[in-house]
């Protein structure tokens, strides 16, 4: 071998090997950890609203983002612009692929999104439900607003000291699948029969939480029925869809009107006389809870009893071994309104 070919193939075997330097540093190769935490970076939350768009998803994205901050992870905050289960089975196989070490949902239907969500948990990675769950063994923990008998009750409770208790009632909701809103709905009915015999629910009309919608759906029933005593709005989007309509029709102080939705969504109701009063509990806080749980699932330290520490809001009960309980609702009026700002 000449010495110009013997100096011609040391060189190539040096550039190959600094090659496989170059590439091996890279990571080429090297199969991805689950977990989003791989390399000692931040372990990665991917959370789902029901939607994006609305208020009260938007509060909870604050307090979402401020738990994370105070606790080191990443977060991705995302959802469909719709209200549909689908939408949000197609995100969860995308964060799947995109190594979310923990997902958490909002679920507008509990089983649609059981599929998606057991391929999460059977490719590592830790699984949640917040303010609408999902099926049990869909999800290892559920982060729940107040228990669901607690909600319905107070909704109740607030109509019938308006109406004195008796009447017949519009109920509009966001879909007839959420598992919240049919939790709900079955603990109003219980009430009713239990203290409050002489109410009853007259018609369930899904407004799909649009707000033009609600307006429509509210103005048509009591157009038809105009001996209804009261209509409860049990989402944010439904409630001052509910109030706008009764304020239309000139059917304050006529017609109660009570349900779920942010303070600052309903001040106007307020101030006008269209709602006395509302429920909701705070989403800001709920949305913080939330990453909490997740990021004590992914550092395996959250408890199957007991009480749980979660930043700013101290203690907070876990009221089954895969339920984690906020606390109990909020009653807003006129005179606490204020103090509140979401």
């Amino acid at each position: 071998m000449s010495k110009l070919a013997w100096k011609f193939r040391v060189v190539r075997v040096a550039l190959l090997m600094a090659l496989a330097l170059v590439v091996a540093s890279c990571g080429v190769g090297q199969q991805p950890s689950q977990g989003g935490g791989g390399g000692g970076g931040p372990k990665k939350i991917c959370m789902m609203p029901k939607l994006v768009g609305i208020p009260y998803f938007n509060a909870s994205e604050k307090g979402a983002k401020e738990a994370a901050e105070e606790i080191g992870v990443e977060l991705v905050y995302d959802g469909p612009t719709e209200a549909k289960a689908a939408l949000q089975s197609q995100m969860i196989e995308q964060w799947i692929q995109q190594q979310c070490g923990a997902i958490s949902v909002a679920a507008n239907d509990p089983d649609a999104l059981a599929p998606a969500m057991k391929k999460a948990e059977e490719a590592g990675i830790k699984t949640s439900a917040w303010d609408a769950d999902v099926a049990k063994d869909a999800r290892e923990v559920f982060v729940n607003q107040a228990t669901f008998d607690a909600i319905g009750y107070k909704l109740v409770d607030v109509m019938a000291e308006q109406t004195g208790g008796k009447g017949k009632f519009l109920v509009v909701t966001g879909s007839l699948t959420a598992p919240n809103q049919v939790a709900w709905l079955e603990a109003m009915r219980e009430r009713m029969k239990e203290k409050y015999p002489e109410m009853s629910i007259s018609s369930v009309e899904p407004g799909e939480e649009d707000l033009q919608l609600g307006i429509d759906i509210t103005k048509n029933y009591l157009r038809a029925n105009p001996d209804t005593a009261g209509v409860f709005g049990i989402t944010s989007v439904a409630l001052p869809g509910a109030a706008e309509a009764v304020e239309q029709e000139g059917l304050e102080g006529e017609v109660a009107v009570t349900g779920l939705s942010t303070p600052n969504d309903m001040k106007p109701y307020l101030e006008s006389g269209a709602v006395e009063e509302f429920v909701l509990w705070n989403p800001i806080d709920l949305g913080y809870l939330a990453v909490h749980v997740a990021n004590a699932q992914l550092e395996g330290n959250l408890p199957k009893s007991g009480s749980f520490e979660a930043g700013r809001l101290g203690k907070v009960k876990l009221i089954a071994e895969d339920e984690v309980l906020l606390g109990p609702p909020l009653v807003f009026t006129q005179e606490n309104i204020d103090q509140y700002n979401f």
